[in-house]
């Protein structure tokens, strides 16, 4: 995929780690694969991608990595274990990675939402947009990302929370 974006476009600038699916179990009824391949897509997936941008960014001066996680990172639930630590991980990788390369002129932030309008927040017997009005959509999770990415470079913006402004009573 990053052979794929030098190519075509001579580089990469910014890396969107927004990858994640949700295993909604409690701990005693998921098994040992499924905690696995819910940490290595939403946690392990960022680092593999940040690893291979952050020596792109090397070459090119700097760059920015932006990590969707999600409110479920500072609010657990029961049923979310797996989901959960994988966010909770992705947060402090998050810190971490910016606390690593900010001198290397790359810039760092996270992208937390809660309650997304998409197949994966809702039934899936629901498409998306029917009774979810209330709800953040995508489109607001992306104007999200744009405007951490368009602040001044002397300005990082480290964190972002998005809800929706009035949930269901």
């Amino acid at each position: 995929m990053f052979q794929a974006v030098d190519h075509a476009f001579g580089g990469l600038d910014i890396l969107v780690n927004n990858a994640g699916a949700g295993l909604f179990k409690k701990v005693a009824d998921m098994t040992p694969e499924e905690w696995h391949r819910n940490i290595d897509l939403n946690l392990n997936g960022a680092f593999y991608c940040a690893h291979e941008a952050l020596a792109r960014f090397r070459a090119r001066g700097g760059g920015f990595i932006v990590n969707i996680s999600s409110l479920a990172a500072v609010n657990p639930f029961s049923g979310g274990a797996a989901y959960n630590a994988s966010k909770f991980g992705l947060n402090g990788f998050t810190e971490a990675l910016m606390l690593d390369h900010r001198h290397d002129n790359v810039r760092v932030s996270s992208i937390m939402p809660g309650s997304v309008d998409t197949e994966f927040s809702g039934d899936p017997d629901k498409p998306r947009g029917s009774d979810n009005s209330w709800k953040v959509t995508p489109e607001d999770v992306a104007e999200g990302v744009s405007m951490v990415v368009k602040m001044p470079t002397r300005t990082m913006v480290s964190r972002v929370e998005m809800r929706p402004s009035r949930p269901r009573k």
